[in-house]
């Protein structure tokens, strides 16, 4: 019958948001705790809002993870920021992974064209 609702029950809650996931919804500023698919790292706003960018959006969670956890090098910035790099087979590039000075807040991840490995 037209105009009828279907007696399957709907996948999702008719009031929950689902065409926007839930780490960017607006947030305060600062530093925030975000739930990636395995582990659940901080990150600054900034590395929210660059993450909607075209090029930044194929950038996995999981190889974030991998990076921070075992990286190919590791640099330490002039202003105390953590620099971790790590292949990634499946991209065929390196990835560099930005952290702030405590060593587990992610700022910044790119795929980074100018690294040498040496």
């Amino acid at each position: 019958m037209v105009g009828k609702r279907d007696a399957t029950p709907a996948p999702f809650h008719p009031r929950v948001r689902y065409h926007r996931p839930a780490h960017t919804q607006p947030r305060r500023a600062g530093t925030i705790a975000w739930r990636f698919d395995t582990p659940l790292l901080k990150c600054t706003q900034y590395f929210l809002f660059t993450r909607n960018r075209p090029d930044r959006a194929a950038i996995m969670e999981e190889w974030i993870a991998d990076a921070i956890a075992g990286p190919l090098r590791t640099e330490k910035q002039s202003d105390g920021r953590i620099r971790h790099w790590i292949w990634v087979e499946a991209a065929q590039r390196y990835l560099r992974v930005v952290l702030l000075e405590d060593g587990e807040t992610v700022h910044n991840a790119f795929f980074d064209r100018g690294f040498r490995k040496e």
